[in-house]
C-alpha cells in the first residue's frame, strides 16, 4: 500500500492529487493507495481517501504502507525520518497557491542536496515507486549537515546553524 499525505494546511495540494490520479489511471501504480487529502479539491479516482486522520490511524497507516508520499513539511519530515519507512517528499509551491510562500520548495532543494528523495514531477514519483530507498536525515554526515545548514542559511538569510554541530566542532577543537 502507498500512503499519500498532504498534512493539515489550509491550502489545497491539487497538483499532487492530479499526479497520483494520473499514476493510478495509467496503472503505473497497481497497488492500494490511501490518500489524506486535507483541503485538496481534487481527489484521485481509485484511491481510498480521508480528509484528515487521527494520529493513531495515521501511525497505523504509515506502519502498513510500503512507501509514503508526503508534502515537504518540517513536521512530516521529522515524523517520517524517525520511522523505518521509505518516503519521498513533494514540495508545496506558492506559484500554484499551495502555500503562502515557497519555504517547502526551499527545504526540498536543501534536502535534495543530501539525497533525501524529493519529487519535482510525476516522473520522480514513478522512479521512487519502482525503486524506493530509505534515507535518514539523522544519518547525514557532519559535512553534509553543515552543507545543509549553509544552504538553508543562504536561502533564508538567517543563522540556522545546528547547536549540536557547533558543540561537536567545539569538542573537536578541544581534543
Amino acid at each position: 500500500m502507498i500512503l499519500v499525505t498532504v498534512g493539515t494546511e489550509q491550502y489545497p495540494f491539487n497538483r499532487l492529487m492530479q499526479w497520483i490520479e494520473v499514476l493510478l489511471q495509467s496503472e503505473i501504480i497497481q497497488e492500494e493507495v490511501v490518500v489524506q487529502y486535507g483541503k485538496s479539491t481534487i481527489l484521485p479516482a481509485g484511491a481510498k481517501v480521508y480528509q484528515f486522520l487521527k494520529e493513531d490511524k495515521f501511525q497505523d497507516l504509515i506502519k502498513q504502507a510500503r512507501i509514503v508520499i508526503a508534502h515537504c513539511g518540517e513536521g512530516t519530515l521529522l515524523l517520517l525520518d524517525s520511522l523505518d519507512k521509505p518516503y519521498i517528499l513533494v514540495s508545496r509551491s506558492q506559484e500554484f497557491k499551495e502555500h503562502v510562500d515557497d519555504h517547502q520548495v526551499e527545504l526540498g532543494l536543501a534536502l535534495s542536496q543530501i539525497n533525501v528523495p524529493i519529487a519535482w514531477c510525476p516522473g520522480d514519483l514513478v522512479r521512487f515507486i519502482d525503486a524506493p530507498r530509505r534515507v535518514s536525515v539523522a544519518d547525514v554526515s557532519q559535512a553534509s549537515a553543515i552543507a545543509l545548514c549553509q544552504s538553508l542559511q543562504s536561502r533564508f538569510g538567517q543563522n540556522l546553524k545546528d547547536d549540536r554541530l557547533q558543540k561537536r566542532q567545539e569538542v573537536k577543537s578541544i581534543n
